[in-house]
């Protein structure tokens, strides 16, 4: 299939120069918070990171924010936000049955992480109807003659993700044709084998036969090129739209999800471009880029590196994006809903801080908007290495929130006394 056009954008505005960031050398520029974050982290000091900028993008406290981490999921916050900048809010994943000039019948998937059992049938059942008898016993009987497009094995998971990972359903292979999001109780560890299987016996079940090949997604596009003859689509399924998509991977935590979505935003499914790509992204946003390495969409992979001072800065940069609202509505809410349901229920927090948690052996992290009395406060923690991060994590939200003893400033953008 020809490369998919980038939908027309709307540009978030020029990167600008972020005060607080320029003048963190010379000191915190809220000394309260600057005070409390210290005092929540305690001796673990050298295990945090954490970065909280206000509504200006200026750095009102920060700890280690410079220092690359193994962020976990919080990596989702950077997927999302590449995905709905590149693909914008009506994008749909489609998975299509083709049928080529030459009368070749074909599927072909973008990874729809809702792709069901029920919709697969029905690729099937339209290309018995297109091809092929239901006489299988006569010796005119002609077989459905169905390629399926796919990745090679090598790129059903990221080359570091843990083996034992591998086998649980968050840790399932990142393919194009996805049934269930190639997950049960536990990862479905061929999924090709399990269409196979599926669509064979959708039309046997109905008197049918099929010959089935397995293509692999580069070779043909490749020859569909050289080609360069017109196709028709028999049928097709939809996923669920973005904001569907942006809250399956942010408030759910999905990493099948997260996955796909930067493959499309990068229109490359070798997740090592796809993450070269997200970089450029990044890199094209302004996010402090010291140290920063991506690996993967979903943060399981143990090679990411972030730095809280970045993961703040792309909150605060997509706040201003166009399409901010969506981006946003994405995240779990503290003592609400998501991976933060049970978070700070009952405090001045809940309902008031939309983010990203993050949770692999010995590594914590939260980042998200704050809403408070002084306007948003965008807030990133991560620890590596802390021994009750939860807690740690809580106070530091309530003094984000709370504390007021901050510079104000003049119009001029020079720090003086007085109340935030």
């Amino acid at each position: 299939m020809p490369a998919r056009a980038d939908p027309p954008l709307l540009s978030p505005p020029p990167v600008v120069q972020r005060q607080g960031q320029a003048l963190l050398g010379g000191g915190a520029l809220c000394p309260a918070l600057q005070s409390a974050l210290e005092s929540a982290v305690g001796p673990e000091k050298h295990v945090w990171s954490v970065s909280v900028l206000d509504q200006r993008g200026r750095l009102l406290a920060d700890l280690n924010g410079g220092i690359p981490r193994v962020p976990a999921s919080n990596q989702k916050l950077v997927s999302t936000a590449f995905a709905l900048d590149r693909l914008g809010p009506d994008f749909k994943l489609k998975t299509q049955l083709l049928r080529h000039a030459d009368g070749t019948l074909e599927i072909v998937g973008e990874g729809d992480p809702d792709l069901s059992i029920a919709e697969i049938q029905k690729f099937a059942m339209v290309a018995l109807g297109q091809g092929g008898s239901r006489n299988p016993a006569s010796p005119s009987s002609t077989p459905v003659q169905l390629m399926v497009r796919e990745e090679p094995r090598q790129r059903w998971w990221p080359a570091d993700w843990d083996p034992a990972d591998r086998s649980y359903a968050y840790g399932a292979p990142i393919t194009r044709l996805a049934l269930t999001s190639n997950a049960l109780h536990m990862a479905v560890m061929n999924p090709a084998a399990r269409l196979q299987r599926i669509l064979d016996s959708t039309i046997r079940q109905q008197g049918g036969q099929i010959r089935l090949q397995m293509v692999d997604q580069q070779t043909r596009e490749a020859a569909l090129e050289r080609s360069g003859a017109p196709m028709v689509v028999l049928h097709r399924e939809e996923s669920a739209p973005m904001h569907a998509l942006l809250s399956l991977a942010n408030t759910e935590s999905h990493n099948f999800t997260a996955e796909v979505l930067m493959r499309e935003a990068a229109d490359a499914w070798d997740v090592n471009r796809a993450a070269l790509s997200t970089t450029r992204w990044m890199q094209a946003q302004g996010i402090p880029m010291k140290g920063l390495r991506v690996r993967d969409g979903s943060g399981l992979s143990r090679g990411n590196r972030l730095t809280s001072r970045s993961l703040s800065v792309l909150l605060w940069r997509m706040a201003q994006h166009p399409l901010a609202a969506y981006y946003q509505a994405s995240m779990a809410i503290a003592g609400q809903r998501g991976t933060l349901r049970n978070f700070l229920r009952g405090t001045s927090v809940q309902g008031r801080f939309w983010g990203k948690t993050g949770t692999l052996t010995g590594v914590r992290s939260i980042s998200g908007i704050l809403a408070t009395p002084h306007g948003p406060r965008y807030v990133s923690m991560i620890s590596n290495g802390a021994y009750a991060p939860k807690r740690v994590m809580g106070q530091i939200l309530l003094a984000s929130q709370g504390v007021s003893r901050c510079p104000s400033w003049n119009a001029g953008g020079t720090p003086h006394g007085g109340p935030g």
